[in-house]
């Protein structure tokens, strides 16, 4: 099985993805045989450890910078090794990336699980990384949304989540992936769950009725409204395409 990769500073904020919830099992082997995410520390790939990561940069300005040499050498020493690079996918979380979203996580995680290549996502850290490692290994720029985090590790988090739980097993119940929001057709539906009534509210006869086809319908109508309501800007994508 191949591996998806992570080279940061700060392994330790992977650690809740291994232990909590659906994609917490699958990353622990209880639910089918998965990709193993891997992280590695670029301070282990650099004679000074963690003090050599980084440098103040050319030109002068605040802050430091990434060290491009000692990224190289944990990409190549550390998971590349005896392969081919073209067999990689390295991704950059940054301003300059498209902003993720749901059509993108479903390409990679289809898409992974097809072809041969691995996954390697790169945190960047402090004022950013060197250009130079930019310009020679990475494959994709990608952006979570329009604001600044202190690092990439917070980023990438989500868009790891995302991934993870559209590939086969992870999900307790397959369909569960297949009407959800962001899949084209807007926000999800509301729903509603025992008892049947709560917060002065009861649930909608129509969930009640058991005539599967009316349902059906009538989520998609709220689907719908739901959408015109709180993403107009969903249905407007949705007719442009």
């Amino acid at each position: 099985m191949k591996n998806i990769w992570v080279i940061s500073l700060f392994p330790e904020f992977f650690k809740p993805l291994f232990e909590t919830g659906v994609v917490g099992s699958a990353l622990r082997g209880e639910r089918g045989d998965l990709p193993k995410l891997k992280v590695l520390n670029p301070s282990d790939y650099n004679e000074k450890g963690f003090k050599g990561v980084d440098s103040a940069p050319y030109g002068g300005g605040a802050g430091q910078v990434m060290r491009a040499d000692v990224l190289e050498k944990t990409l190549l020493e550390g998971i590349v090794r005896d392969s081919d690079l073209s067999q990689f996918e390295v991704i950059y979380l940054g301003p300059r990336g498209k902003t993720f979203n749901q059509e993108i996580a479903k390409h990679f995680s289809k898409n992974f699980l097809e072809n041969s290549k691995e996954l390697v996502f790169i945190c960047g850290r402090y004022e950013g990384i060197d250009e130079r490692f930019l310009n020679k290994y990475v494959t994709r720029h990608l952006s979570l949304g329009d604001f600044v985090l202190s690092g990439g590790e917070l980023a990438i988090l989500p868009i790891l989540d995302s991934i993870f739980r559209l590939m086969p097993g992870v999900l307790g119940n397959e369909s569960s992936a297949m009407e959800e929001s962001f899949d084209g057709k807007g926000i999800e539906f509301p729903q509603f769950a025992k008892p049947q009534t709560a917060c002065g509210e009861d649930v909608p006869e129509i969930l009640l009725s058991g005539h599967h086809k009316k349902i059906k319908e009538w989520r998609e109508d709220q689907r719908v409204k739901m959408t015109k309501k709180y993403r107009p800007d969903l249905l407007r994508l949705a007719e442009k395409k």
